[in-house]
């Protein structure tokens, strides 16, 4: 770090006021409950999907390739849409015993 001259002050602190609004601005928004924790996008990125649906990245670019999840493209970059995502974990769940009795005396009904 360089020492600083009497002609450099004016500078270093509009850079200080803005670093420090800046902070100020982000401990508002913390307070207030709007941390980027809480923020829920519907488009997520290949990262926020394996988060999501705990499945490692390269677990998932291989079901892309596969065409085995729900995916978009844009350019080189992978999106998913949350609710696409969790309507296909969704789908993938198995019937209780009870659930396919109860689908077998439907149809013998008919």
């Amino acid at each position: 770090m360089k020492p600083f001259t009497f002609e450099d002050l004016p500078n270093i602190l509009g850079t200080l006021v803005m670093r420090v609004e800046n902070i100020e601005r982000l401990v508002k928004e913390i307070k207030n409950g709007r941390n980027s924790e809480d923020f829920d996008p519907e488009l997520l990125t290949i990262l926020q999907a394996s988060k999501l649906i705990n499945l490692s990245v390269a677990t998932i670019y291989s079901k892309v390739c596969r065409n085995e999840i729900p995916v978009n493209k844009q350019g080189k970059k992978l999106y998913f849409i949350k609710s696409e995502l969790l309507d296909w974990i969704k789908s993938g769940r198995i019937k209780t015993i009870r659930e396919i009795q109860r689908d077998v005396n439907q149809r013998c009904i008919k």
